[in-house]
């Protein structure tokens, strides 16, 4: 039997699987606040001998650069090696995946009801696909046919340099990089929930429209800006000029971005948006400025257009990922 996680800065979520059952059925699932262990293993003890099923291999997905076989999680103390956790528990065997590496092994095995539809098109058979997840952060990664299934490629794209495509998204870099002082302006400062407030603040102090007495209160007494910014731009609370224009901005930039990586790894086999944002702003996205923004690629934009665009709505594709793979180790 397999233990899959996806492991968090907030949570860690294991589950064990079996071949038989496959990874859309765990056995057993639990899910711990990261931030009350001090190592991962502690969990991965806690959770076994509360399951009492005979694990003998792990994979885990987690936020954080995998080198050489070795993590260190994003927002976390703790650092994980496949070595170590193969002599600590006795496997076989034991891997760990970027996150966004556990996000695209999922792809392959989505379900009708775990996507949402955005360009309607028809995939080239064992294409590339691409994956970009904007969450807290933006990751992205992308994946390959290898004759018998799919392989999933991490990287760090959206650290990559802001590529602004309008007078306002300009102004957006000048402000990034002169009234705050960043060097070096990421897509992810940007097109994320870090980037979100980097929108508002740029919107407001160019003197694009004034801010409500209400939302000034409450982004002062909220300990994250971004949540009070997107449920006021999907009117979940009052909606103001301010917060809809940083919507519209961010939904332009991801759709600029996901062209970006859709022509970086020629993903004739489909363009996924993962990560927290996305299934929230699904109405924001049907938008028609998203997808223009994606296809604007000059003499490109037809490849762009032939290309399906779905926003993935399973909230578990990493555990998901991670099983997928883990199963086949």
């Amino acid at each position: 039997m397999l233990l899959a996680g996806d492991i968090g800065g907030t949570k860690t979520v294991l589950a064990v699987f079996s071949p038989d059952a496959g990874p859309r059925t765990p056995l057993a699932e639990a899910t711990f606040p990261s931030s009350r262990y001090k190592r991962l293993e502690t969990i991965v003890r806690e959770f076994l001998a509360d399951v009492n099923l005979p694990v003998d291999r792990a994979c885990f997905g987690l936020a954080g650069p995998v080198v050489a076989g070795t993590a260190q999680v994003t927002n976390l103390p703790w650092k994980i090696n496949e070595v170590s956790l193969k002599q600590t528990f006795g496997w076989t065997a034991a891997r760990l995946l970027n996150d966004l590496e556990s996000v695209a092994y999922a792809v392959p095995i989505l379900e009708p009801g775990d996507l949402h539809t955005l360009n309607t098109a028809t995939p080239v058979v064992h294409g590339n696909i691409a994956v970009i997840a904007p969450g807290t952060g933006l990751g992205e990664a992308f994946l390959t046919w290898e004759g018998a299934r799919y392989r999933a490629h991490a990287s760090e794209g959206g650290h990559a340099s802001f590529a602004p495509c309008n007078q306002l998204e300009i102004g957006l870099l000048n402000y990034l990089r002169e009234r705050k002082g960043h060097g070096h302006v990421s897509f992810e400062r940007v097109c994320s929930g870090l980037g979100i407030p980097n929108i508002y603040d740029y919107l407001k102090e160019s003197g694009y429209a004034e801010e409500s007495s209400w939302l000034a209160d409450s982004l002062a007494a909220a300990a994250d800006p971004t949540p009070v910014i997107m449920n006021s731009a999907l009117g979940q609370s009052q909606q103001c000029e301010l917060t809809v224009a940083t919507l519209k901005t961010f939904v332009t930039i991801l759709g600029a971005e996901a062209g970006n990586l859709a022509l970086k790894v020629l993903s004739t086999g489909g363009v996924y948006l993962g990560g927290g944002i996305p299934p929230r702003i699904v109405s924001a996205l049907e938008d028609p400025r998203f997808l223009e923004a994606f296809r604007s690629k000059g003499r490109f934009r037809e490849l762009l257009d032939a290309m399906p665009v779905q926003v993935i709505l399973n909230p578990k594709t990493a555990l998901l990922g991670a099983a997928a793979y883990g199963l086949t180790m």
